[in-house]
């Protein structure tokens, strides 16, 4: 017999972290989270705690969906997050019965469009999603790379300068908001970040513990920044040493002059120097400014795909 009910804040992070442990294990880019996890990124700014739902079998936690919506999206669009069915119970109609409910749960609370995600290795889901009449609308890309050599003149701007920031300085925060609001205004789905946003990201994100951010400066002027991170659970529970290109981004009026060549080439350097031997990143496929192009003139190459997909709510 399935149940669909309400995740209960404070009571069901247990729940949920366990099914979406088994749900998302296949996946190579995420990792086990504990319950403490959740309940520390429950706290970030503007997180939607609502529409949150767990699908029971005979009383047995099997599915979780989460009908996410952004109270700081000006768009009526929502977004379907943390889907996933333990294993041995997808291909029962359990999928369906989610989607469906996240979908009223986005109507009920005023959206009028829909997004959505799946793995381009799980056929499945995608046969879910265009069988129920969402569109593809955008492809991302998982990239690495192995930090055995970093060659550098490749274009890399080098009269740039390399500022460190710092974390515990607030109108370095400042900058930094301006700096990323700017630098993706004109990006897929960008909505404008907070200050308090961005200082969550920096100061208490759960999963990435060590992190270093940089801007570039030329002419006195901040034109961009970057961000490094590495998640030792991560590490740990895959057996690598792997570190993150968090973010990166230039302002439009300084593009294709080598500057994020310059921070890219100072990124995995830092990476390098704290022991770790392979850099990742994440990439839109359709990036405006062409960013795959210049990942891969680094040496990234592919390693998986997600699929964006999208549907009006009637």
């Amino acid at each position: 017999m399935l149940q669909l009910r309400r995740f209960v804040q404070g009571e069901d992070e247990e729940i949920w972290v366990k099914v979406r442990n088994a749900a998302f294990k296949e996946i190579e880019h995420e990792r086990q989270i504990s319950a403490e996890e959740l309940r520390e990124a429950e706290k970030s700014p503007g997180f939607d705690s609502k529409g949150r739902f767990i699908a029971l079998l005979d009383d047995r936690p099997v599915g979780i969906i989460h009908a996410y919506v952004d109270s700081k999206r000006k768009e009526e669009k929502g977004f379907v997050r943390s889907f996933g069915i333990i294993p041995e119970y997808r291909g029962i109609g359990l999928e369906e019965k989610l989607a469906e409910e996240a979908l009223k749960e986005l109507k009920r609370r005023g959206m009028k469009t829909a997004q959505a995600w799946a793995p381009q290795s799980r056929e499945d889901m995608i046969r879910l999603w265009e069988g129920l009449g969402w569109k593809l609308v955008r492809k991302f890309s998982l990239m690495k790379r192995d930090l055995d050599e970093i060659s550098s003149g490749i274009g890399e701007h080098k009269e740039v300068a390399l500022k460190p920031l710092q974390k515990d300085a607030d109108e370095d925060l400042r900058v930094l908001n301006w700096l990323d609001n700017e630098c993706f205004k004109e990006h897929f789905n960008h909505r404008p970040s907070t200050v308090e946003e961005t200082t969550y990201t920096l100061r208490e994100n759960p999963f990435f513990k060590y992190q270093e951010w940089f801007f570039a400066i030329l002419n006195d002027e901040h034109v961009g920044y970057i961000g490094v991170g590495v998640d030792e659970k991560y590490n740990v529970e895959k057996s690598v040493r792997s570190g993150w290109i968090m973010d990166i981004g230039v302002l439009k009026a300084h593009r294709r002059k080598g500057i994020g060549a310059r921070l890219m080439l100072e990124g995995m350097k830092i990476l390098k120097a704290d022991g770790m031997t392979t850099a990742l990143l994440g990439v839109d496929d359709w990036n405006i400014t062409n960013a795959m192009k210049l990942y891969e003139k680094l040496g990234f190459k592919v390693s998986e795909k997600d699929l964006t997909y999208e549907r009006a709510i009637e």
